[in-house]
């Protein structure tokens, strides 16, 4: 991850080591931290591009050592020096996988295994492939994750050697991308503590070679605080209308609800987020389709009135029409307007066939062209109903950030209920962000907010 160069404070020159160890560092620090704030993190097979050069040079090469172990087996007598260097190395893969309590099964392909008795085996013509091979499979069956029982039945049905050691060979490969990730999330609960010492450790270090690598840090903070004090800025959140007093910890956590109104287009985003950006922009369009779609289902249940109130499956069913036509929202080739038109339409339709199918009145042309009006209106950022809406998310964000430390959510504010579910997923993701941000980066924070509140020493 790169962070951006800046030209306010005089430039220290540093030597090519220098850089290429601080450039290692930040990679090792990005990875460390998509294992931390990615409860979703897996390894995955390096697959190379199709149609490569690399890929087609993998290929061929493979293609070559197999066709080669291939023609030793069907020499008379065979030769079994290539299958031998495939078992040792099938060997090691499998006590690779093994933990503590698995004595008896390391005895056993100890055993099995035994690389000089092979040899001997081979040189007497003696061995049996087939029998070691299945051997394997075996081990490997009672190995592997639930998710790979389908590969190892399928191993269990390949007769001839060549193809089969091929096939366990994938299969392994497989298995340790598998052992891989339970690793990860077997370790993440112990890494937290180390993880955050080794990214602060990481930014000092870049800190120290760039000294003005939080000028935009201390940017963001300083105009999260002016627009509080200047309450009800277009600058500001939708949740900074409160007229409490400021503190450290309120402009903080304004400061991070900012980031989901960025503009990354034209502002610099602060370096102590800068590797979150992209989460940071993916909750940002996942807040603006939630405002959206609350404020849609809002303005129906205003202008359709209690007739539609209580109806079972309802709301779910306009919910998920709305969630349809907003799909494609952050696509380049996407059209608000049309998209908010044919949900009117589409909504005027579905409302008509359930106030018949209810014995209700017929859903009135006039009432039909206020919906749709009124829908198409959302449009624009300043209409009514979605400021509204728009406070109402922000409020809550702001509200389970400040309640993250007491364990108890606040409750959903009005207007709201349709998208409960999502919008508390994204809360939780949002506020874990954040606190891990300010776990890693709260020496540097607290320095700049010492400055913003010069009489206040917490941050």
């Amino acid at each position: 991850m790169d962070f951006p160069s800046f030209t306010a404070s005089p430039p220290r020159f540093v030597s090519v080591e220098e850089l290429m160890e601080t450039a290692k560092g930040v990679t090792n620090m990005a990875l460390a931290h998509e294992i931390m704030v990615n409860q979703a993190f897996q390894v995955k097979p390096t697959e190379l591009p199709e149609g490569s050069w690399e890929r087609r040079m993998k290929e061929i090469m493979h293609k070559a050592f197999w066709d080669c172990l291939e023609a030793q087996l069907k020499e008379d007598p065979p030769s079994y020096g290539h299958a031998i260097k495939l078992l040792a190395e099938i060997k090691e893969t499998l006590l690779s996988f093994l933990l503590p309590g698995h004595g008896r099964l390391r005895s056993r392909i100890e055993e099995v295994l035994d690389l000089p008795l092979i040899q001997q085996q081979a040189e007497n013509g003696a061995l049996d492939i087939s029998r070691l091979s299945q051997f394997i499979v075996g081990i490997m069956g009672s190995l592997c994750a639930p998710c790979r029982d389908e590969d190892i039945n399928k191993l269990k049905e390949i007769t001839d050697i060549v193809p089969l050691l091929k096939a366990i060979f994938s299969v392994l490969d497989l298995m340790k991308v598998d052992m891989a990730n339970f690793a990860v999330s077997s370790i993440r609960p112990h890494l937290m503590q180390q993880s955050v010492e080794y990214e602060r450790n990481k930014f000092q270090e870049f800190l120290e070679l760039q000294p003005n690598a939080l000028d935009y840090t201390e940017k963001w903070l300083e105009e999260t605080m002016k627009c509080l004090r200047e309450a009800g800025t277009d600058d500001c959140t939708a949740a900074s209308s409160d007229p409490s007093p400021l503190y450290p910890l309120n402009v903080h956590n304004h400061a991070y609800l900012r980031l989901l109104k960025w503009d990354h287009a034209s502002d610099p985003f602060p370096e102590t987020v800068l590797m979150d950006q992209v989460r940071f922009q993916q909750m940002q369009q996942e807040t603006d389709r939630l405002v959206l779609v609350s404020s849609v289902l809002l303005i129906v249940y205003t202008t359709t009135g209690e007739a539609i109130s209580g109806l079972p499956g309802l709301m779910e069913t306009l919910k998920n029409t709305v969630n349809i036509l907003l799909a494609d929202m952050r696509a380049p080739s996407f059209s608000a307007q049309e998209a908010l038109a044919n949900i009117g339409e589409k909504l005027c339709v579905e409302l008509s066939q359930c106030l018949s199918q209810h014995g209700y009145s017929p859903f009135s042309a006039d009432r039909r062209s206020t919906l749709k009006g009124q829908v198409l209106a959302t449009i624009q950022p300043d209409n009514t109903v979605r400021k509204l809406m728009d406070a109402r998310v922000q409020t809550y964000l702001l509200a389970y950030l400040e309640s993250s430390q007491h364990k108890t959510p606040p409750p959903l504010p009005g207007g709201l209920a349709p998208v409960s579910t999502e919008l508390k997923d994204l809360a939780v993701r949002f506020s874990y962000l954040v606190n891990f941000n300010k776990l890693v980066f709260s020496p540097f924070y607290q320095k700049i907010l010492q400055k913003i509140f010069p009489f206040t020493s917490n941050g």
